[in-house]
């Protein structure tokens, strides 16, 4: 993919009025049956999040898999783009860079708690250009205030920089069933493994192992959260055995996959 290249779709463009109204943080509902965005931009920061559904947020710097009870929020003018797993209820929040200088200067992963997705959805019942001094105003300065206390939770998939390497990596996050080996990864790009086992772990901070199974994890996440089986969800990833599967997820997550969900809050 070509992170440099940042077409904006005409509901996502610069001219919309989400991103040069006034007003220090706007938000915008859109329902998706399946697909994709284009990489795109945008001038303001944003947090996306879904009301249902799964999403797949891909920078030029990492993964997210969003399920309902999490967001991803996205600085000002960060090249990304959006994979719907399915239908997905999307609602987003456009903050205005200088309205919030101390919100992460980086993508991360966001528990949305239970106000913020009530403040969303009251805010989405004003009018865009909704008073600034009135209800609604008051209504955004609480949003805006609680968007400093979420957590960010540690799993996403870290993407290298250089560019061989990020290939690379895309072809494993394309194909996560893939039973390719380091040494065999190496000899394709015509290195030794050790070479790129270091490279690997400069880029990204993990090492082949650990981000495959990383890579693997943000996949399984996206389909459990659709209710796909457990059987089907290891197939997918290449495993031999759903109990192969569930172990590994138990192993990094600290459960077993069908308890997950459940765990988080998620209902399929």
């Amino acid at each position: 993919m070509n992170w440099t290249f940042t077409s904006l779709p005409a509901h996502l463009g610069h001219d919309d009025e989400h991103q040069t109204l006034p007003h220090a943080i706007t938000a915008k509902a859109r329902n998706y049956r399946s697909g994709e965005t284009t990489v795109h931009s945008h001038p303001r920061a944003q947090l996306l999040y879904a009301g249902s559904g799964v999403m797949r947020v891909e920078t030029e710097v990492g993964c997210w898999v969003v399920p309902p009870v999490r967001g991803v929020w996205i600085p000002a003018n960060t090249a990304h783009r959006v994979i719907m797993l399915g239908a997905v209820e999307m609602r987003t929040l456009y903050i205005r860079p200088d309205a919030a200088p101390d919100l992460p200067e980086v993508c991360c992963l966001l528990e949305v708690s239970p106000l913020l997705r009530a403040l969303i959805l009251a805010l989405l019942e004003e009018p865009l250009a909704y008073d600034r001094t009135g209800r609604p105003g008051r209504i955004a300065d609480l949003t805006l205030h609680e968007l400093h206390f979420l957590k960010i939770p540690a799993l996403y998939l870290p993407m290298p920089g250089e560019a061989r390497l990020h290939r690379l990596c895309q072809v494993l996050v394309d194909n996560p069933d893939s039973r390719e080996t380091l040494e065999t990864l190496a000899e394709q790009q015509a290195t030794s493994s050790r070479t790129l086992a270091r490279q690997f772990k400069r880029e990204t901070g993990m090492n082949f192992r650990q981000w495959r199974q990383q890579a693997r994890l943000v996949e399984a996440l996206g389909h459990l959260a659709n209710g796909m089986p457990i059987a089907r969800v290891a197939e997918k990833l290449g495993y031999r055995s759903a109990s192969a599967f569930t172990a590994m997820f138990k192993r990094a997550l600290g459960m077993e996959p069908n308890r997950y969900f459940v765990a988080e809050g998620v209902e399929n």
